[in-house]
């Protein structure tokens, strides 16, 4: 099978200089949903036609199994398949999808595949209560014969209600030649593909029809307006199959997955929380309101508190984190690990019931069980120019307002007196501490404000 994606228009309502491809829907391109959606029918060839916005769609797709076709002058949908024509393989029927057209499923296209069979065209129809604007599927006896566009409809023809989605199948020789035989004598000036469906009729060949799940699968993007409803809709499917799973979201219609969420048995999710990249979340764990989770595994039973943000890390089993909390890249922490309120903590490994719990950095460290991080404590991994790594031990103390001043290694046991900066090395079992020495002024007087 070969799959045609036409993405060569404009979107002059999308009021954008990106080309309306690129638009994001659920924090993908609405181009990489559909190409998503191709990939998971396999077929033999696989061509994008582009336009508007130069070579802003190749570059953002490049990959071995794609190849691009320019389509310049813009002249209608079939002068757009045309372009197609010498990447594609007779053998093999054609399937024609949008670019625009985000929330397809693979389900329902291999139905009408399937209805389509390797000799017939096949079109993917919906029956709307108000067709105006879109393409009516005119039958005789039952048997689609053409499709005919509002602009060119009769009046007869305009109160039909079943409609052409955009989506064709046909056997791809034949199309060839139907293509060739293309007029743009229409109110648009135009080359429309629909018009080989009188060609097929007129050869023989047998049109039949499929219908989606949804009418959402063949909703188009052309502004703002209609990507943020498509948005929604997405979401609500999202939220749907969470649910079904047995996710518990406090508000289904407050949650945003842009990008692949996996979760386990009794997984709790609060209102407003954000998941982008693949996030994998375990049995038992609880998610605040107000998180946002990117690229990141959450071990069973832990708690992520309220405005909490995660990106590229790992939380271990019943962990506790945040609120107000923030886990950068490369961020590993191991079982019953506690990151408190406005603690960072970044390419650092924190093992098992180890401890920040407030107003805390922790930056390119290693930290072992059961060590307590103090209120105020820094990790100074970075002299301006070179990064370095600070090591604490197993079962260290570190007192508040402490800064560690790495490459230090803490040594197993040690007592890290509060407000200390540690430039070097501190032994195993002692307390280590440097401070200034206290005073206290007799007399002193403090200042008073002068009377002007």
């Amino acid at each position: 099978m070969n799959i045609v994606i036409l993405a060569a228009g404009m979107g002059k309502r999308m009021q954008s200089a990106l080309p309306k491809v690129l638009h994001p829907l659920a924090g993908k391109p609405l181009l990489g949903h559909v190409i998503d959606t191709a990939r998971a029918l396999s077929p033999g060839r696989l061509c994008v036609i582009y336009g508007h916005g130069g070579d802003a769609v190749p570059s953002a797709f490049q990959a071995a199994d794609l190849s691009f076709a320019k389509q310049e002058p813009q002249l209608g949908t079939g002068h757009a398949v045309m372009q197609a024509l010498p990447f594609i393989d007779d053998g093999a029927p054609t399937l024609i999808l949008y670019g625009d057209v985000p929330l397809t499923t693979a389900a329902s296209l291999q139905r009408l595949l399937e209805a389509a069979g390797s000799d017939k065209v096949g079109i993917l129809t919906i029956t709307l209560d108000n067709p105006t604007g879109y393409g009516r599927i005119v039958r005789e006896n039952g048997k689609i014969v053409r499709i005919v566009e509002q602009k060119d409809a009769s009046e007869a023809e305009r109160a039909i209600g079943e409609i052409n989605t955009g989506i064709i199948v046909a056997p791809t020789a034949q199309l060839r030649q139907w293509l060739a035989t293309l007029s743009n004598n229409n109110a648009q000036g135009e080359y429309y593909l629909t018009d080989i469906i009188g060609r097929a009729v007129a050869d023989g060949v047998e049109v039949v029809s499929a219908q989606p799940d949804d009418v959402a699968e063949t909703l188009g993007v052309n502004s703002k307006v209609q990507l943020a409803e498509l948005e929604r809709v997405h979401q609500r499917n999202v939220a749907h199959a969470l649910l079904e799973r047995g996710v518990m979201l406090f508000d289904p219609a407050r949650l945003d997955v842009r990008g692949s969420l996996e979760c386990g048995r009794d997984v709790s999710i609060d209102v407003n929380c954000v998941f982008e990249g693949k996030v994998e979340i375990a049995d038992g764990a609880v998610i605040g309101a107000n998180c946002v989770i990117k690229n990141a595994r959450i071990g069973a039973g832990a708690h992520i508190k309220a405005f909490t943000h995660i990106e590229d890390a790992v939380v271990g089993p019943n962990a506790q984190i945040g609120p107000y909390a923030r886990l950068r890249p490369g961020t590993d922490l191991a079982a019953d690990v506690h990151i408190g309120n406005f603690v960072e903590v970044k390419n650092s490994q924190i093992a098992a019931g180890s401890k920040a719990n407030h107003l805390a950095y922790v930056g390119d460290a290693d930290i072992g069980s059961r060590v307590n991080i103090g209120a105020g404590v820094i990790t100074c991994n970075y002299d301006g120019a070179n990064k370095f790594r600070t090591i604490i031990e197993d079962d260290v103390f570190v007192g508040s307002d402490t800064q560690l001043i790495a490459p230090v290694r803490v040594g197993k046991g040690a007592t890290i007196g509060a407000g200390t900066t540690l430039t070097k090395d501190a032994p195993a079992d002692q307390l280590t501490l440097s401070r200034a020495k206290q005073l206290s002024l007799p007399g002193w007087q403090r200042p008073l404000k002068i009377k002007k």
